[in-house]
């Protein structure tokens, strides 16, 4: 199947032609007829899909169709028509450029809004009118407080990676949204992952829709081999750096669980002779930009990364994905080496466990409804005689818990640590993305 059979309009099409995309994706070919006949969707697809696509193109055509029936005259302003919300910034970015790049010169304008940055550029951008603005929650809030944007004339309205929003402790800041926006609008929910919360918010903002799985429910990428090593908690650093080296990779995106961790391990990493830098939600946006463009262009071999800073991180061709920590919330494992294995290519996602972690890989293992296979890493098997901590948070009532205060903030009990690492990921409640 091409394109052109999708009956997308033809300046679209040359828009993908020139890009160089020929062919639709899965979840492509399976969102955008529907899409286009103006039915809301909830849509589950992995990252690297081409979900954004999915959702962009047929917004676009749509939005080509009202210019023509609905011409605005020499005094009017462009009136906002598509809201696009992502749980952060660098997914912000990643769909903008998109919606720059396949709207080419057509005459449909897009502008981006996230917090980190001055509101007044963004501001500026919206009195001049734009038909498509790509925000997070908080910001976009921020600009509503402001009365610098109007949601009362929106057609289309998207949650992209609506669970990272969810996880995040969006809910009250979509709620808010929501009030503001017309009834009769369009609707697209895309989640990689689905669970109870992910269909609540769906009854609540969707309108009869279409579900579209192109995959089964919460499983990782097909080409993504995945490898759990077990070691000693103090020699996790030193056999990462030994992977990275005597394997010889190259672009190696780690994950940990804090903002601490992730500098601590980038800068004994340097010391090893990888050249390493972390991201995470307190370095600036030109730091983290930086960060990661230096790792792009292979300047840095590994990028330590937190789980909300790599959040819609678009590396082309990323091969090796290493969970330093294993994730208190289960979910986060797909999310995490979903940023390999994309587009069809293959990926590698090494995961490593201490002793009396196995709670941790027993709930990853629940939700893939898979085995993920076990090893020791030759030169680094653990220390059995060591004594293992006795760990209470081992049951999936436990890892709902963890989720719910990871959302708002809260920290109880034997539940602290796993608290500090979610809201080192999320900012906190109250610090807006």
């Amino acid at each position: 199947m091409s394109f052109s059979s999708l009956n997308l309009d033809t300046r679209l099409l040359a828009s993908l032609n020139a890009a160089g995309y020929d062919q639709p994706t899965p979840i492509q070919t399976a969102a955008i007829p529907v899409l286009l006949t103006g039915k809301d969707i909830m849509a589950g697809a992995q990252t690297g899909t081409g979900k954004t696509a999915a959702f962009a193109l047929p917004i676009l055509h749509r939005l080509l169709a009202i210019r023509e029936d609905n011409p605005l005259r020499s005094d009017e302003v462009q009136p906002l028509r598509a809201l696009v919300l992502t749980p952060t910034r660098e997914l912000a970015q990643q769909v903008y450029k998109s919606f720059v790049k396949y709207s080419g010169d057509i005459g449909l304008s897009s502008a981006i809004a996230y917090g980190g940055v001055s509101i007044n550029p963004q501001v500026d951008a919206l009195a001049e009118g734009v038909d498509v603005l790509v925000a997070t929650p908080g910001r976009l809030l921020d600009l509503m407080q402001k009365q610098a944007i109007s949601l009362s004339q929106l057609k289309f309205l998207v949650f992209d990676e609506a669970d990272r929003m969810l996880d995040m402790g969006f809910i009250i800041d979509i709620q808010r949204i929501l009030k503001r926006v017309p009834s009769d609008r369009q609707t697209m929910l895309f989640s990689a992952t689905f669970n109870d919360e992910i269909f609540t918010l769906s009854k609540n903002i969707l309108k009869e829709p279409e579900l579209i799985e192109v995959d089964a429910r919460n499983t990782t990428a097909a080409k993504v081999e995945q490898m759990v090593y077990v070691v000693d908690e103090d020699r996790k650093r030193e056999l990462t750096s030994f992977m990275i080296g005597s394997k010889n990779w190259q672009q190696v995106l780690i994950f940990v669980r804090t903002k601490q961790g992730a500098d601590d391990l980038a800068k004994e990493m340097c010391k090893d002779g990888i050249k390493t830098q972390s991201i995470h939600g307190d370095k600036s946006q030109g730091a983290r930009e930086r960060a990661l463009e230096e790792f792009k262009q292979g300047k840095v071999r590994a990028l330590v990364a937190t789980d909300v800073a790599a959040r819609g991180l678009d590396i082309q061709q990323l091969q090796y994905v290493i969970n330093y920590e294993l994730p208190y919330i289960a979910e986060d494992y797909i999310h995490r080496i979903g940023r390999t294995g994309r587009a069809g290519l293959e990926g590698l996602a090494v995961s490593l466990m201490c002793m009396g972690e196995e709670y941790l890989l027993e709930e990853i293992e629940a939700v893939l409804d898979d085995r993920v296979p076990q090893s020791w890493f030759p030169g680094y098997e653990p220390d059995l005689t060591k004594p293992v901590a006795k760990n209470k948070k081992n049951s999936r009532s436990a890892q709902k818990s963890r989720q719910k205060d990871r959302a708002y903030g809260i920290k109880t009990g034997n539940r602290s640590s796993a608290n500090k690492g979610a809201n080192n990921r999320s900012g906190g409640r109250n610090k807006r993305r």
